[in-house]
């Protein structure tokens, strides 16, 4: 029995350790999704006839508040922000009271700042309303920024801010707005909950967040109109305003010793005497296999020199290969002295292949003596099949110099004239993604120009066809559309202040 026994002791304790190996982790569940759930708030919201100085908004779980002094406002706006803390499952506000004005409507919005503790999801979009008066004010102002330099929709990091009528421009650079709003990713802003008054309203990308248009500089943009504005019901036409950069004015670095640059810094050394180094240049072309068509025809051939020499362009000679016989090529230069740069410009026939020679005595140095002479042979891409087309119809009232025609490759303009013709074709385009665009040049100075604050001028406006094209090789590409695609939107029309 004795041994009976203690085998089954035996086999119960190896089936209990060998269950024991095979313990796995839990998985954990379904990821939490869902925000927290508010619970309850103190004082309710939408309350009338309070000035209130500390709120305490509940939820049903663990919560943190993330960047408070950025995402969370108060408008109107006071001298002294509100302060906003998480506290385990509950959030706390605390406003200076004595700073609320009577028989006034404060709206707090909380923005993306309120998350769970574990996940990060936010409870979005909660605004907290309460009244100083009888009543709330339930008037609205809404619109669209427009960035002005792309004359698209939207533009990121813009706010948008009413002061009172009775200051004027200079009040954005130096002090906070009474309201202020931010406007989305499509460039939509409303204002909720405002008095019957009557305002000016900026928009700005406020590169540091103070709310403050600091002027010209990095990241700071503005946008403005000539007009007041008075909130209205919901029946009112939107407003526009057009966010732009301004240009620095150059007379405040007058301030700046630029030649400071060119002095000797105390313990630096001198620039090595690079007279004594020999003269070097490097030729843009791509000579590794001359059966590939490398050169692009649109543009000049590139030699960078290590310093800028002294030519003789008679011993430059550039042919090409017509069927077996080699022909001349006209060729014309154009020199740039700040790049070292000597441009070898043609008439580049499509798919051929030259032969660059540059021979001894082409260059020297100011001690004369020669470079070495080269000899380059290269093959030239081919119009139909290496380039792209595009033919764009514009409207007729286009049909006036005063308008400029501009087509963008990424950031790159490659085609800018004034418009003489309805229809635009433009041929050798390198295949990629393109973009279209109408200026209208008012000065006639052959650029789009930015406004100025200050000097109450608006910048030009820009008309862009909103599809970017994707051009391949070898494709003939058409715009039919440009009206329908470039709806204007309903600007509410205002006074120049240079008419009367």
């Amino acid at each position: 029995m004795n041994h009976r026994l203690s085998a089954i002791v035996l086999l119960v304790v190896t089936m209990v350790l060998a269950g024991c190996a095979n313990i796995t982790a839990p998985t954990g569940g379904k990821k939490d999704t869902r925000p927290p759930k508010l619970v309850s708030i103190d004082p309710k919201d939408s309350i009338v006839n309070t000035k209130v100085k500390r709120i305490e908004i509940y939820f049903d779980e663990y919560i943190t508040v993330s960047d408070p002094a950025k995402e969370v406002q108060l408008s109107p706006i006071l001298a002294i922000a509100p302060t906003v803390t998480g506290l385990n499952k509950h959030v706390i506000v605390k406003i200076v009271d004595s700073l609320l004005e009577a028989n006034t409507t404060y709206r707090l919005s909380f923005g993306n700042s309120i998350k769970d503790l574990h996940e990060g999801n936010v409870f979005k979009n909660f605004t907290y309303t309460f009244s100083t008066g009888a009543y709330f004010d339930s008037l609205q102002l809404h619109g669209t920024v427009i960035d002005a330099a792309t004359g698209l929709q939207g533009m990121e990091g813009v706010t948008v801010e009413l002061y009172s009528a009775s200051e004027n421009d200079s009040a954005v650079v130096r002090h906070k707005p009474k309201y202020v709003t931010k406007a989305d990713a499509s460039g939509s802003f409303t204002f909720k909950g405002l008095p019957r008054r009557t305002f000016r309203i900026y928009a700005i990308k406020d590169a540091n967040d103070n709310l403050v248009y600091d002027g010209p500089g990095p990241g700071e943009f503005i946008g403005f109109m000539h007009n007041s504005v008075v909130p209205n019901d919901s029946t009112q036409g939107p407003i526009i305003l057009k966010v732009f950069a301004e240009i620095p004015d150059t007379a405040i670095q007058k301030g700046i010793d630029s030649l400071n640059l060119k002095k000797d810094r105390p313990g630096g050394t001198k620039p090595k005497n690079s007279s004594k180094d020999a003269l070097t240049y490097s030729v843009g072309l791509d000579t590794s296999n001359v059966e590939h068509r490398s050169f692009d025809i649109t543009a000049p051939i590139k030699i960078t020199f290590s310093r800028m020499p002294a030519f003789n362009y008679e011993k430059i000679t550039l042919t090409y290969d017509s069927s077996g016989v080699t022909v001349p090529a006209h060729e014309s230069y154009t020199i740039d002295t700040v790049k070292k740069l000597l441009n070898i410009n043609s008439n580049w026939r499509s798919d051929k292949v030259y032969t660059l020679r540059l021979v001894k005595g082409f260059a020297k140095d100011t001690s004369g003596a020669d470079v070495m002479p080269s000899r380059y042979v290269f093959h030239t891409k081919s119009e139909e099949d290496d380039y792209t087309k595009v033919t764009v119809h514009l409207p007729s009232r286009f049909l006036n110099s005063m308008y400029l025609f501009r087509v963008m490759a990424d950031n790159d303009s490659v085609y800018q004239k004034p418009v003489t013709d309805t229809v635009i074709s433009l041929t050798r385009l390198k295949p990629g993604k393109y973009t279209f665009r109408i200026i209208a040049d008012k000065n006639r100075d052959g650029k789009w120009n930015t406004g100025d604050l200050f000097k109450k001028i608006q910048p030009e406006e820009v008309i862009t066809y909103p599809d970017k094209l994707n051009l391949k090789p070898g494709w003939d590409n058409s715009i039919t559309d440009w009206d329908e695609k470039t709806k204007p939107p309903q600007i509410a029309k205002e006074k120049d202040p240079k008419t009367k």
